[in-house]
């Protein structure tokens, strides 16, 4: 269904003609099912529809709050490479250029996949040789995250002094909502295995 809902908005003509009519039978069936059904359904035609709906550029001048404080940030550019693991499993690399709070700097998460459920999580490591520090970088990360996703990631400091920030399927499906990231994301999601967990 939300592929459905995605080619009703970004499909060719006929297409999304097709998917309209589709999405709108879903929606109908789904509201003879009770409230619950149909607010459930409007949520997955509405994720569907926002698909690759922005660019990254689009976020400029965004204010966001992380912890107690509050960050600009502005996206210069990014996309997704692929890259295997020790082990053989696909990664999926987001690596968006940014500017946060006036500082200029390469971000990169990683996704993988995890244990036995399969599960979705993303990391990345705070360089403790950008302006400020390690506290400072991830600050900047976890606002840049918050941006572009909607949803504050989580960060840990290990045993090592290092400190590491985590995404999970939400911040995930939030870059989803980028055009340059969209089809890459997608494409990974069903060669790994599409556990939402």
């Amino acid at each position: 269904m939300e592929r459905a809902a995605w080619l009703s908005v970004h499909g060719s003509e006929g297409q999304r003609e097709l998917a309209a009519e589709f999405v709108g039978y879903i929606l109908q069936r789904a509201r003879k099912k009770g409230n619950a059904v149909y607010e459930k359904a409007l949520e997955v035609v509405e994720g569907g529809k926002a698909v690759g709906s922005l660019r990254l550029t689009d976020v400029k001048g965004t204010e966001v709050d992380v912890g107690v404080r509050g960050h600009v940030v502005s996206v210069i550019g990014g996309g997704v490479q692929f890259d295997k693991s020790w082990s053989g499993k696909t990664l999926l690399r987001i690596q968006i250029t940014a500017e946060v709070d006036g500082v200029r700097s390469d971000y990169t998460v990683t996704y993988g996949r995890y244990g036995k459920k399969n599960a979705t999580v993303g990391r990345a490591v705070a360089r403790a040789s950008a302006p400020g520090g390690r506290e400072a970088d991830a600050e900047r990360f976890a606002a840049l995250i918050k941006a572009l996703t909607g949803e504050e990631p989580g960060a840990y400091e290990g045993k090592d002094g290092k400190i590491m920030i985590e995404c999970g399927r939400e911040h995930l499906e939030g870059f989803m909502r980028y055009a340059e990231l969209a089809e890459a994301i997608a494409r990974w999601l069903e060669e790994t295995g599409r556990r939402w967990e």
